[in-house]
């Protein structure tokens, strides 16, 4: 690969994408364009533009962008309509932003002129994938460096070596190693790494950031009312809010009585198990949430098969593949299923745990003069089970009878 020109960086304003902006300029001797994402990660990003200016960047070069309602809207929501989950228990908090991280690579390389983006995700995990994968699928013709992939700085104490001789600050907490690694945005926080590797060994209590220890949770349930429109939260106990403020919101209430934690090993796509501490407070809510309307307002032909899509979908999110046809396709599948999903639900929050207590909606498909346990009115005629249980015990008997046969 010929050497770029001009280079958007995925920058958090950290030291790893400090010392990856700075190489960038000595490697290539490129302009450097950066690019800072507010997903709700709860951290002041202007230090980041500070810090930018104070390594070069002009400020006609600096991007910092909230992406927060885009995040959740055009990502996060058509996620949880399909009840997405990988491997049975993670909500793909960092899977799922990545692809919006890359669409604004791209397009503010395109804006900006630029023949290349660069990300900081090492060659071990499954993030490198998820970035370039999206921008290729983006802008063919881009360029993507992985710094972690190509220069020698393959220990801490190279990286702290060159931020000095380089001038870029190091705060004292990042001389040593770091305890664990965080990615966090609005959807949820995860930790990796160092007293995390040894799946043997409980995480300790201070790598929770996101939730209250849920044994000293509140004694009392709280009780909460969630409203969708066609498979969308839309209102929380009756007030309207945008797509970001209702998992907010919902992150709050899982914070206070400690929903949403989730202790997990799981196959990267790279090919290695990983194990991480995962904090999903709204999310969980979220999905207990949706699950829960869907009862009521989804044929079980449409949910059935839904169900059995959503693993392919949830890997699919996982392994980088979102602006993939076979994405699309799915995710269309799921939408035509949603155009009915609307009502309300009635969630209970206690000491971790989050459960469905009541739902209803104008579309409901329940119908309580069919399963009554009194008189219906003639709403279903019992005798009509026999003839059901005949004619799907039709198989079941002519197999029976050929084994009576054999066995004989």
């Amino acid at each position: 690969m010929s050497a770029p020109k001009k280079v958007v960086l995925a920058y958090s304003g950290g030291l790893d994408t400090s010392i990856i902006l700075k190489w960038l300029q000595t490697e290539y001797g490129c302009e450097v364009v950066t690019f800072t994402a507010d997903l709700g990660q709860g951290e002041e990003l202007e230090p980041a533009r500070e810090k930018a200016i104070m390594l070069g960047i002009k400020p006609e070069n600096i991007f910092i962008e909230d992406l927060r309602e885009e995040f959740v809207r055009d990502f996060v929501n058509p996620m949880f309509r399909g009840n997405t989950v990988y491997e049975g228990q993670y909500l793909l908090g960092t899977s799922i932003a990545r692809p919006l991280i890359s669409k604004r690579l791209v397009e503010i390389a395109e804006m900006t002129g630029a023949d290349a983006v660069a990300h900081g995700a090492t060659g071990k995990g499954n993030d490198q994938v998820r970035f370039e994968l999206a921008c290729y699928a983006l802008n063919p013709n881009i360029k993507v460096i992985a710094p972690w992939r190509l220069w020698n700085l393959t220990s801490r104490t190279k990286l702290l070596e060159f931020a000095e001789q380089n001038q870029i600050p190091v705060a004292k907490d990042k001389r040593g190693e770091a305890p664990f690694s965080v990615d966090a945005n609005l959807l949820h926080t995860s930790s990796e790494g160092k007293v995390l590797e040894d799946p043997a060994e409980m995480a300790p209590d201070y790598v929770f950031q996101r939730t209250n220890d849920p044994e000293t949770a509140p004694d009392t349930p709280q009780y909460v009312e969630i409203t969708f429109r066609k498979g969308d939260a839309v209102a929380i106990n009756g007030n309207s809010v945008s797509p970001a403020e209702m998992l907010t919101q919902l992150n709050e209430l899982g914070r206070v009585h400690g929903i949403g934690r989730l202790d997990f090993v799981e196959n990267r796509f790279v090919g290695m198990k990983s194990r991480g501490i995962y904090e999903t407070p709204g999310g969980t809510i979220l999905l207990e949430a949706h699950r829960g309307i869907e009862q009521i307002t989804l044929d079980s032909g449409a949910g059935h098969l839904k169900d059995s899509l959503m693993p392919r979908y949830a890997e699919l999110i996982y392994n980088g593949f979102w602006f993939s046809p076979e994405r699309e396709m799915l995710q269309a599948a799921i939408d035509k299923s949603q155009e009915l999903v609307s009502g309300t639900v009635k969630l209970k929050l206690y000491k971790g745990s989050v459960t469905c207590v009541g739902r209803w909606s104008e579309n409901t498909l329940y119908s309580e003069a069919h399963v009554t346990f009194e008189d219906d009115a003639g709403a279903y005629d019992q005798k009509d089970a026999a003839g059901f249980i005949q004619l799907n015990a039709l198989r079941l008997k002519l197999l029976a009878a050929r084994k009576r046969r054999i066995a004989k």
